[in-house]
């Protein structure tokens, strides 16, 4: 019993490598890397640069970036309540919306220097300090740290 048990273990060991390398270079293969050749456009720089210039009266109008709302909403709850709620809060935000967490460092960061704003110390500041975007958070508390600047 124990040999075949050790037969079907060694037979394992040496065909699920296998499988799940074919697997995932045939994954691979499917996903659209690159756009097609009717969506690539090549420009010169001159229509770049107008492209640019034009869009920056745009963005001056232009509502704020989602992000950057929810940093704005997530700093007022700091402000209101305590770090924690914030962090449990975007954490819940990046769950629900993934694109976020791109964005999820820089906020956290920022929920971090708001914190030490509110409390005026570092240490009460970070006893706040979750586990979310790594340590984010406590990257923003340094920053203003008097101790540490």
């Amino acid at each position: 019993m124990n040999l075949a048990v050790r037969r079907i273990g060694r037979s394992l060991a040496i065909v699920l490598p296998v499988v799940l390398v074919l697997s995932g270079t045939m994954a691979i293969t499917k996903v659209p890397w690159a756009s097609t050749p009717s969506e690539a456009l090549l420009l010169p720089a001159s229509a770049e640069a107008d492209a640019t210039a034009a869009s920056g009266a745009d963005e001056e109008k232009a509502a704020p970036a989602p992000e950057q709302v929810l940093q704005d909403h997530l700093v007022a709850t700091l402000r209101k309540e305590d770090p924690s709620v914030a962090l449990t809060a975007l954490q819940e935000a990046v769950d629900r919306e993934p694109s976020f967490a791109e964005h999820c460092m820089d906020i956290a960061r920022a929920l971090g220097r708001a914190a030490v704003e509110k409390y005026g110390s570092a240490v009460r500041a970070q006893q706040h300090a979750r586990p979310v975007c790594d340590t984010s958070f406590a990257t923003g508390v340094m920053e203003l740290s008097p101790s540490w600047g």
